[in-house]
């Protein structure tokens, strides 16, 4: 039963598949579906695409929910497209160079139902994707136990109820809360929960009291402090909640550790055998409780888990759980407990570290003495433990990970303890790779999602500082705590940093001050992707200066401003990658990807960054390649046009010139106004047959011819006639040209004359004090056509407060819709200049154009007016 519907259509143009996506992504978001937007943005993605870019018809989203899940249709209007059906329903792959298709495969790989339904008319690609359902009734039921089976709690039992506001700041007490801990609720209102706390560091979890209490849902161990001094250890479960203006708080009920079976979540109880003295010891093995656990997705928190079981279930001080890559050659740190630090997260070690039983992860070990055997278990180097004792995990044979608990004490384990943990490990290692798996696929489709919202995102602009920006902003924060683009021009091999990006702003200067002073990363293009120690190192060795520096000088000297020195060594201190930005076979620039201070890159984040540096390598290429096109083209264009306007004595003039094109064309329109001799002043206007390289050839030849021939002393018709000539003699190249020239002498009474011939041009337009506007030459005909030509001279005689406009096609053939601006729109707007100066009738008969039609101008514009003041 369909319980909301949404549905929007999209026109047939490539920017409605980023329309369609947000529309999808919006609508499931208002519903309540996060878990499905990846996936269904995917693939609203690729079947939108299929409609409106290769069917290239409109498309229709309808989305449709029930209470199972999401049901989502595209239609289009193109009922007779082929599609790979049998193709797909047979498990074929089809041709992956092909551009249609793709989309149904997706849906067979991803959806939970998909279909095509045709009509006369249309057809409809669907899919669903379903929720998963929770259990309705009992979430757990345990069996009937003896009654010495039953967990024992304390007498009296106290259960303390404390709430916390949204800073952490006490605000709530019970009875129960004094009786365990007592302190009344006066005591403790306003003060923060975290100064009573006594918080269990983790190495290798993020999370801490403040962060817990800020999560949705938080059950666990730690201390609080007793007003008589000591630490009470506690279990509690935390639950954050909002009251009705919104404001959010958190519920904490908290129990002695020895009463946690009143909170602890049923299914993480151990289940133990018929009787508490079973004679095999693995039957309360403190791994039991993990298996089935915790949720299918949960993988940090079953790692974490199970370190810490292994941990406890051997006695050990530290413990720690690898996982291997797919290749099975490198182990990354994913969980640990009881090392010094937490840096040694997602760190890699390789899977044979030496010869002999005890260099392979891949059977079981025991090191009596990690002193005698240094580098045997590189992940302990330097953390003070000796005895340590690994086991592999295996599934189906093959090896997934290693799970090792470390003793600060020499001899500390045997084979019976390796025997033991490998037992554990054999039964957690299944859940533990379903985890895995199941991460790496939700990682995978988040993964799509990012990668085809970013490639829509860089193909959007051409521009190279915006590509620049985009690339930083799409990995800081998502993948890298901060990053650097270098980029190496065709004349330069050495690498220059071109943009720097941190999550935190104010630590930008400090970093892009740090990366100037340091060598940047080699650019060949054979090492691939690789670690960069150079600005990690270069920030410590700045902290140790400014440290050094500081207490000699004291505090308040430069060395310590904000964004150097220690602030600097935080940002930067972790682990830096590198990796080349490849486009065409070259590379182009380097990307360098960091992280604070005891952190590392996931492999799947690293090859998240590989897919993304091509992509935004070829659009960075891309983008290089159109800024060096459009420079030519300004360039071209500028040497086309005159530098700059001659002054006229008793001559106003001004010329407004609009290329087509965004400045990424050549026009074909040009004018030019230019001294002859002594008193004499030619001025031109015209327009070439297209647009572009061809079209700006001639531009290029007229203008300049013009200039030479009117100075050898020729006439009006001689000019024209040579350069007819001149034109023709370009042969295929040629381009017929419509021209207005004429010649200027101001007179020493007032006024000027004009002699003009109009080649196919449009009209001049003389504008007269009493607002008369008439046509101030005759047509004749145009240039590059026909190699004899017949043309004459016009006199005419501007007066004072008298305007000649001579203008392009661009103007008069202005239009909108079946509309057309032509030569009486143009006099008519031209009739309402009466006593205005050359620029204000330029002015105003340009915004006449622009508002003619909403779009923007897709010919070439140019005005020039001469004006007689005045006396």
């Amino acid at each position: 039963m369909i319980t909301a519907r949404a549905a929007a259509t999209f026109d047939p143009v490539g920017r409605s598949v980023a329309t369609a996506r947000g529309f999808v992504r919006d609508t499931l978001q208002g519903w309540g579906l996060t878990d499905l937007i990846d996936d269904a943005v995917v693939l609203t993605s690729e079947l939108v695409t299929n409609a409106v870019v290769h069917a290239g018809t409109a498309a229709e989203v309808r989305c449709l929910r029930d209470d199972k899940g999401v049901r989502i249709e595209v239609v289009d209007r193109h009922p007779d497209r082929e599609l790979p059906l049998a193709e797909v329903t047979r498990g074929i792959t089809p041709d992956t160079d092909s551009e249609g298709g793709r989309g149904l495969l997706l849906c067979a790989a991803i959806a939970t139902r998909w279909g095509v339904e045709y009509t006369t008319s249309d057809k409809c690609v669907w899919f669903r994707l379903d929720q998963q359902s929770l259990p309705v009734g009992a979430r757990f039921a345990g069996p009937l136990l003896p009654a010495e089976e039953l967990p024992l709690r304390a007498d009296p039992v106290h259960v303390a109820v404390i709430e916390v506001d949204r800073y952490d700041n006490v605000t709530g007490w019970n009875a129960d809360a004094r009786a365990l801990f007592g302190y009344s609720a006066e005591q403790v209102a306003g003060k923060p929960l975290t100064d009573l706390a006594a918080w269990p560091h983790t190495p290798g979890t993020n999370t801490g009291i403040a962060e817990a209490l800020t999560l949705s849902r938080w059950e666990g161990s730690y201390g609080l402090r007793h007003s008589e001094g000591r630490t009470v250890p506690v279990y509690a479960c935390h639950l954050r909640v909002r009251d009705a203006h919104g404001e959010p708080s958190t519920v904490c009920l908290v129990v002695r550790e020895h009463d946690r079976a009143l909170l602890q979540n049923p299914s993480r109880i151990p289940v133990r055998g018929a009787t508490s003295e079973s004679a095999d010891p693995l039957a309360t093995d403190p791994m039991e409780a993990l298996i089935g656990s915790p949720p299918p997705d949960d993988l940090d928190g079953l790692l974490q888990r199970t370190v810490e079981r292994a941990r406890d279930m051997l006695d050990g001080d530290a413990a720690f759980l690898l996982l291997a890559t797919d290749d099975e050659t490198e182990l990354e740190v994913r969980a640990s407990t009881g090392l010094p630090s937490a840096r040694q997260r997602f760190a890699r070690v390789p899977v044979e570290t030496g010869s002999g039983r005890y260099g392979s992860a891949r059977m079981p070990a025991v090191h009596d003495d990690l002193a005698a055997a240094p580098g045997a278990v590189p992940l302990l180097s330097g953390t003070g433990m000796h005895a340590v004792v690994t086991v592999p995990l295996k599934v189906e044979g093959r090896l997934t990970g290693s799970l090792g608990v470390a003793s600060e004490t020499p001899g500390r384990y045997s084979n019976e303890e390796a025997l033991r943990l490998q037992f554990a490990a054999d039964r957690i290692a299944l859940a533990v790779e379903s985890a895995r798996l199941t991460e790496l696929e939700r990682l995978r489709r988040g993964s799509l999602s990012f990668l085809v919202e970013a490639s829509e995102l860089l193909a959007g602009t051409l521009d190279r500082d915006q590509t620049l920006a985009l690339m930083a902003q799409m990995i800081v924060p998502t993948l890298a705590t901060w990053c650097a683009v270098y980029t190496i021009s065709e004349t330069d091999t050495q690498p220059a940093l071109s943009y720097v990006l941190h999550e935190d702003e104010d630590r930008i200067d400090g970093i892009k001050a740090l990366l100037a002073r340091t060598d940047p990363p080699a650019a060949d293009i054979t090492l691939g992707v690789r670690p960069w120690p150079a600005p990690s190192e270069a920030a410590h060795d700045t902290a140790l200066r400014t440290s050094l520096r500081s207490l000699a000088l004291g505090p308040h000297s430069t060395f310590d401003a904000p964004g150097t020195g220690l602030s600097t060594a935080s940002a930067v201190g972790g682990e830096t990658i590198v990796l080349p930005l490849i486009a065409r076979n070259r590379v182009i620039g380097l990307l360098a990807l960091g992280k604070p201070t005891d952190e590392r890159f996931r492999q799947e984040i690293v090859e998240l960054a590989e897919d993304l540096s091509r992509r935004a390598a070829l659009a960075l290429d891309n983008a290089r390649l159109y800024s060096e096109r459009t420079a030519i083209s300004q360039s071209l264009q500028r040497s086309l046009l005159p530098p700059e306007l001659p002054s006229i004595d008793g001559v106003e003039v001004e010329v407004i010139y609009r290329a087509a094109g965004e400045g990424n064309e050549v026009g074909g329109d040009f004018y030019d106004v230019f001294p002859i001799r002594e008193g004499a002043y030619g001025f031109a206007i015209g327009d070439v047959c297209g647009t572009g390289p061809l079209a700006a050839a001639v531009t290029g030849l007229a203008r300049h011819a013009l200039r030479l021939l009117a100075r050898e002393g020729l006439g009006g018709p001689a000019v024209l006639e040579r350069l007819n000539a001149a034109i023709l003699d370009e042969g295929p190249r040629a381009r017929f040209l419509t021209l207005l020239y004429g010649e200027l002498w101001p007179q020493p009474e007032g006024g000027a004359l004009l002699k003009m011939v109009c080649a196919g041009h449009p009209l001049p337009l003389r504008l007269t004090q009493d607002g008369t506007v008439r046509p101030a030459a005759d047509p004749q005909p145009l240039l590059g056509v026909m190699e004899d030509l017949e043309l004459y001279e016009q006199t005419a005689v501007l007066d004072p407060g008298d305007v000649l406009l001579c203008v392009t096609d661009g103007v008069t053939e202005r239009r909108e819709g079946t509309r057309m601006l032509g030569d009486d729109g143009l006099a008519e707007v031209l009739s309402n200049c009466t006593g205005l100066t050359a620029g204000a009738v330029a002015a105003r008969v340009l915004r006449a154009v622009e508002r003619f039609a909403s779009d923007s101008p897709s010919d070439d514009m140019a005005i020039l007016t001469l004006r007689v003041p005045e006396v």
